[in-house]
Parts: structure tokens; sequence; C-alpha cells
């Protein structure tokens, strides 16, 4: 039997995929979620096999959602399911501990290989995505030459939490009571996240987090 929860927050999106994984003989999806904290609460409580989960949600993006299952529910091995094929996204939620990657556009004809694959615990990355993550790796290999363009700094997790909350219009005060730290401790952690990706304006941040999928715009 593969247990499997559903973490997307299209109704349309997450029934397709139900349809599509249940015709699967010994597949069920044991749960559905349609925000990134209620999907941490779901695959604490049920232990699914496989989390398949989208980038961009309210609440918590996916990036943190994949980060916080994985500790919840160590057994849950999670599937990144998004339209998105940005390299520097790949890596992040490689990062956080996801074991596959698969673009939406391809779900019809790879979703099933892509959920038994990550279910066997083995990694998964349709041609798309692997040749993303080659051409960041040859990129990274002349940089390392003095070729190219540096990369940039990686965000931690609680810089990305900040990232998304301002990217949704939060001031300083209220992501200090949303994540309950102090607000001089929200000032630390975005003049630190502005300076790695080169922000100067919250305009500047809004654009980060757009491009990169932290927020559900």
């Amino acid at each position: 039997m593969v247990r499997i929860l559903l973490v997307d927050d299209h109704d349309v999106v997450r029934h397709g995929l139900r349809h599509l994984l249940e015709q699967q003989e010994g597949w069920a999806v044991c749960g559905e979620a349609a925000s990134g904290r209620a999907a941490v609460e779901l695959a604490r409580s049920l232990t699914p096999d496989v989390a398949v989960i989208d980038v961009a949600m309210p609440d918590l993006n996916g990036l943190e959602t994949t980060r916080q299952i994985r500790k919840a529910s160590p057994r849950t091995e999670v599937l990144i399911f998004t339209m998105h094929e940005s390299e520097q996204l790949v890596r992040e939620v490689l990062a956080a501990g996801a074991k596959g990657y698969l673009l939406k556009s391809d779900a019809a004809r790879s979703i099933v290989a892509a959920v038994e694959a990550v279910a066997a615990r083995h990694p998964y990355f349709n041609w798309k995505v692997s040749e993303t993550i080659l051409d960041g790796f040859l990129r990274i290999t002349n940089n390392s030459s003095g070729e190219g363009e540096a990369v940039g700094e990686p965000l931690t997790p609680r810089e990305r939490e900040i990232v998304q909350l301002i990217a949704e219009g939060c001031s300083n005060k209220e992501t200090a009571i949303r994540l309950d730290i102090s607000v001089k401790t929200v000032e630390t952690h975005r003049a630190a996240l502005m300076r790695k990706i080169g922000a100067h304006t919250i305009v500047d941040i809004i654009r980060y987090a757009t491009r990169n999928k932290l927020a559900s715009m």
C-alpha cells in the first residue's frame, strides 16, 4: 500500500491527482491540504509514504512545508509538483529534503512514475528538471574557475519565511507576531536577506519572492 498526501491550494489540481493516483492498485490518497501548515499537521498525524507538494501556496510555501514535513514525519518522502523550473528553486527544495521534482505540464504521463520512484526512496526528476540541474552544475563549475556570475548565498529557513510574509504585505510588527519573534529579530533577518539577494527596497524583495515562488501572489 502506498499512502499519499496531496498538497495544493487548487481543488481541481488535487481532484485530478487523486483520480490519476487512485487508479493504481494498492495506492490511496490518505489526505488533502490546501495550505502548508495544514499539510504539516496532516503529515504528522497520517505519516503518509509520499507527500505531493506544490511550491506556491498561502500561509507556508512549499519549501518550508517540505522542511517541516520531513522533520515531523521522517518516513514521508516529498515530491515537489509545480509549474516552475527555476534552477534556484530546484536547489532549494532539494536542500529542504524533497526526493523528487515534477513539472505540472508532465503530470499526465509522469506522475505515476514519479510517485512510484519517490515511494521506493529513489530520486525522481524529469528531463527538463535534470537539464536545469545540469546547467546549474556547469555554471557553478565555471564560476569556480573564475567565469560567469557568482552564485548568491542561500537564504535560511527563517529568512525565507520573512521574505514570504513581506511579499504578502506584512509589516515588521505583523511578521514578528506571525513568527512569534521580536521586531528587532525580524529587522536583523530582513537586513541579512536583503544583503544576500541584493535587494534595496521592498519592491526588490517582492520581485525575488515572485521569481522564486516563495509567496502565493
